[in-house]
């Protein structure tokens, strides 16, 4: 492509997340998974492709519908060139910015048909607006759908297991699809009732069974579009792509997505090849139609690549239809609030995440009467892993809020016990300090974390990854607003709907006592107090840094 002058053959190394420690001992620092990441130019593909089919693919767009013009101007460059093109995505297209959660998760599969996807594979934030609407925006693609491992109440996948490309050719490749598990306690699980995630062991065997498919259907490849990612919250269960490819035989490659990982080998050179996030890069698998084999393989960054202009106009309506709702400035903050993951919201208290607990709760006690305990009663939890950005010093739009808190959640009441409180903070830092998304960003809560100490597992919770504590270890919580904790009180806890329905780590409030939804949203709630409580100015006198509630012993 005109202009790309990007470096030849860089080859970088990067490190995927740590892989998770034994539960039953004391938490550490674990060892670092290595992958490899072999990052080219467009400028090195051969200009004649005769013969070649060339597969592009994508993971985690989350959003970033602008760079759907991208990604087709790469597959019609390759097709001038004279390859037959696969266009493929590995899940996580439907959340992520205004631009696609306003219809949740539409726009993402309009600019998908627009680009010119041929397949591609379910994330698991393509549940967040749940499983009918999913299925009703997949109603709408242009491009197959494959998942293998995600039933149905009928005991059947929800969409097709697998899919038989044949080339003009005659070569045949198969593709199937693998959701990460993750996804049971990812999604509000009032929004995915009677759909059931395999996990585990289950996983290796869903994969073989649909290689073998495949392979008696005739297929010269087989290739797993895989959401399963390298994450350290996903190794203890062996639901990592690598785990899979290494527990089947038959797989040629697996494009995998999820952790937002760069990366084209694991740590053992497997064969697992992913993109990152927003088209941080795109990757090509070049394979030769005589000899039915993949030739090569890598990554291009994205710099300098031109758009495709008939895709590039359909985003740019997405987006003025978006800015003239979400654009105006709200606020101004004096302070950047900090959304990273990790270190972050994933690992530790941050200013946003205190910002963001303190509208929910006020969201709540600003309606006399509205609770049934004493305000000095009322405490709020998110979880981490819900904040999705960070927001710059300067002037602050709806937009931003939005993209923040993307998933359309509402703000929710729970009313446990004290004893029910530590279960759920004991659960949802029981990695602590590796980075889960349940990790609570709280208000109200003074408490600290000893992760020196162990993380006693109990049984699994239902239909979850994650595990009751047989007993509280590491946290010890030293005030409720000021006053003493009590394991024998009631307390009421704001939190979302998706925390509230079992979500993430925080099974415990699932079965509450008593619970209702306010049906505020959570991006409003936020906004709302921003403007009518801090009268539209975020200061760094109260969140210049997070105010100190959480103490972590490391």
């Amino acid at each position: 492509m005109k202009g790309n002058k990007l470096l030849k053959g860089l080859l970088s190394s990067v490190l995927a997340l740590a892989m998770a420690a034994t539960l039953s001992t004391p938490v550490k620092a674990a060892e670092a998974y290595k992958v490899s990441a072999d990052i080219r130019s467009l400028a090195v593909v051969p200009a004649d492709l005769s013969g070649k089919t060339v597969i592009v693919h994508t993971n985690d767009m989350h959003g970033a519908i602008s760079k759907y013009a991208y990604v087709a101007s790469v597959k019609q460059n390759l097709q001038a060139r004279g390859a037959e093109v696969i266009l493929a995505d590995c899940g996580d297209f439907s959340q992520g910015t205004p631009y696609v959660s306003t219809t949740k998760g539409l726009n993402a599969v309009t600019m998908m048909n627009a680009a010119g996807y041929d397949i591609a594979t379910l994330g698991n934030h393509e549940f967040d607006y749940g499983y009918y609407k999913l299925m009703s925006n997949l109603s709408t693609a242009k491009f197959k759908v494959v998942c293998a491992d995600v039933l149905g109440a009928d005991g059947n996948p929800i969409v097709n297991p697998n899919y038989m490309y044949t080339s003009r050719s005659g070569l045949k490749i198969g593709f199937f699809g693998m959701e990460t598990p993750e996804t049971q306690t990812k999604v509000n699980p009032g929004l995915i009732q009677g759909i059931t995630f395999m996990s585990k062991g289950e996983l290796a065997t869903c994969a073989q069974a649909q290689v073998d498919t495949l392979k008696a259907q005739g297929a010269d490849l087989v290739i797993c579009l895989s959401h399963l990612g390298v994450d350290a919250e996903s190794a203890p269960d062996g639901h990592r792509s690598v785990d899979v490819y290494a527990k089947t035989k038959g797989i040629d490659l697996m494009l995998d997505g999820h952790s937002h990982t760069i990366m084209t080998a694991g740590a053992k050179n497997e064969p697992v090849q992913s993109t990152g996030t927003k088209l941080e890069t795109m990757g090509l698998v070049f394979i030769d139609n005589a000899s039915k084999t993949i030739e090569d393989r890598f990554l291009i960054n994205m710099d300098l690549l031109q758009e495709e202009v008939t895709t590039a106009a359909k985003s740019n309506e997405m987006f003025k239809a978006i800015d003239r709702e979400y654009g105006a400035v709200l606020a101004k903050t004096e302070v950047k609030l900090n959304g990273d993951r990790d270190p972050g919201n994933r690992t530790e208290e941050t200013n946003l995440g205190d910002l963001i607990t303190d509208g929910m709760l006020w969201s709540v006690l600003r309606a006399p009467g509205a609770l049934t305990v004493p305000a000095d009663h009322v405490v709020c939890i998110t979880n981490g892993g819900g904040i999705r950005a960070s927001i710059k010093a300067g002037d602050v739009t709806k937009k931003d809020i939005n993209t923040v808190l993307p998933f359309g959640n509402t703000v929710s009441v729970v009313y446990v016990t004290g004893d029910e409180l530590l279960e759920a903070l004991e659960a949802s830092t029981y990695c602590t300090p590796q980075a889960i998304g349940g990790y609570p960003q709280t208000s109200g809560i003074k408490f600290t974390i000893d992760t020196h100490k162990s993380f006693n597992k109990g049984a699994a919770y239902p239909g979850s990854t994650y595990y009751k504590p047989a007993s509280i270890n590491r946290v010890t919580i030293e005030s409720i607003n000021g006053q003493p904790f009590n394991k024998a009180d009631t307390y009421a806890v704001v939190t979302n709907n998706f925390c509230a329905a079992g979500g993430d780590t925080y099974y415990a409030f699932k079965n509450a006592s008593a619970q209702f939804d306010t049906g505020i949203v959570m991006d409003e709630a936020v906004m709302d107090y921003v403007k009518e409580v801090l009268g539209g100015k975020i200061t760094s006198a109260k969140y210049g840094a997070p105010r100190g509630d959480q103490t972590q012993i490391k």
